[in-house]
């Protein structure tokens, strides 16, 4: 048994308490208090159910030199995830349900945040033969994605989403159109035009926006089943414009934004550093702005990190050779909760429900609130500010654009299923 008493709830419906929180037998026995062997003071701390992340690159197998799913795993509950969704870009891609297989079995024996993996739509992730949906789902894939490569034929993200739909599973994609992306390094535009350096345009995420949710019009025509397609990193207004008219028109899409896109902008490449380079990249002050209004008005479904680490070697190249990708794990609730709640008054529930339910909804999955009854996988975040350390971090990308950031909200104890994984209490 484990109290946690005088904490504030905190959870998609809202904010109440103090409470003292009684759990036992992977579940919250009460929020009146009770007998327990160990107790947690949660005075001037707040608890919200476990968050979920969407969109994580762990690079294994293949890229453990850059993170493992034990490294991976470790900063997500660290960062208080209590459940992770991982990326299949990985070498070789997990396109097979024995690769999905492997990866649930590792990662529930290291007993860390619990691992849901992404397996490819297509094999290897080229674009052209899908790979067997059914058999994917058995082994234990949430979500269909050929993340890291772009869908550039509309046939197949079509017959895929056919493919999906009675399985109940989302298609997730990369919405950036190759032909207009081409080598861009930064947002298009007048800094990347003085800076020298190759754009991508706000008009090839919105370019492919619009041919996929066209993609999913025919499909969802087509299927006596829901297919369901869901955007990843979110970066421009106009891809936001065309994901809140799908939405009001009745299409079924998601869509997902990262912390780095909600709290930076290309002025960060002024200094032709490479640790802010990533795909799709930082854009205006005037897109971020957008992103955050779709936050509150539910244009957007979730946020997610996008967690991308590299090697500190390769992240030091110039930003025409560095590789795409900021590792934010660690940092994503802390970043927000400061940049957004604090700073901006952005509504602590509806942040929390972004971490939460949100994500939670995109994978057909239930809410998870704070009520007796409910599995207790929770975080305890703490409001005490400290600057962001990468060295510290457990990832093996011990490097961050936001190095001495000063935030609060840091996560001090993460539960999975009422058993601690995570506890950083002083």
């Amino acid at each position: 048994m484990i109290l946690i008493r005088n904490v504030r709830l905190v959870d998609a419906r809202g904010e109440r308490g103090p409470a003292d929180v009684l759990i036992g037998e992977g579940r919250i026995l009460s929020l009146e208090g009770g007998e327990a062997k160990q107790v947690v003071d949660g005075t001037g701390c707040f608890l919200a159910p476990g968050f979920l992340d969407l969109h994580a690159h762990l690079r294994e197998p293949g890229e453990e030199v850059k993170e493992d799913l034990f490294s991976g795993l470790l900063a997500a509950v660290r960062g208080g995830y209590t459940d992770l969704v991982s990326m299949p870009n990985t070498k070789p891609p997990v396109d097979t349900p024995e690769a999905v297989r492997a990866l649930k079995e590792k990662a529930k024996a290291l007993g860390l945040a619990r691992l849901h993996p992404a397996a490819a739509l297509t094999e290897k992730q080229e674009g052209k033969t899908l790979t067997p949906a059914g058999l994917l789902q058995e082994a234990g894939a949430v979500l269909l994605t050929d993340d890291g490569r772009t869908n550039e034929d509309a046939g197949v993200l079509a017959a895929g989403l056919l493919m999906a739909a009675p399985l109940g599973l989302p298609v997730a994609v990369h919405a950036e159109d190759a032909g207009l992306r081409r080598n861009g390094v930064m947002n298009d535009g007048p800094l990347a035009d003085l800076l020298g350096l190759p754009g991508n345009p706000p008009e090839a995420e919105a370019a492919r926006i619009a041919r996929d949710l066209e993609v999913l019009r025919y499909a969802s025509r087509r299927s006596p089943a829901t297919p369901r397609l869901h955007v990843q990193h979110l970066s421009t207004k106009r891809g936001l414009e065309l994901i809140r008219e799908a939405k009001r028109a009745g299409l079924p899409v998601t869509a997902e934004a990262t912390p780095h896109h909600l709290t930076l902008t290309e002025e960060a490449l002024r200094a032709f550093n490479p640790l802010f380079k990533v795909a799709p990249p930082l854009r205006g002050e005037e897109d971020r702005e957008a992103l955050l209004e779709g936050l509150l008005d539910g244009t957007l479904d979730a946020i997610a990190t996008d967690h991308a680490p590299h090697t500190l070697a390769e992240k030091e190249k110039d930003l025409l050779r560095a590789p795409f990708g900021i590792p934010s794990l660690e940092v994503a609730f802390p970043l927000l909760y400061t940049e957004l709640h604090l700073k901006r008054g952005f509504p602590l529930p509806r942040l929390v429900e972004l971490f939460t339910d949100g994500p939670r909804r995109v994978l057909g999955l239930p809410p998870l609130h704070l009520e007796e009854g409910a599995e207790a996988s929770l975080v305890l975040l703490s409001p005490k500010e400290r600057p962001v350390d990468p060295s510290a971090f457990a990832s093996k990308a011990r490097y961050s654009p936001w190095a001495g950031w000063v935030l609060g909200g840091w996560p001090v104890l993460t539960l999975v299923a009422g058993r601690i994984v995570h506890e950083a209490l002083k």
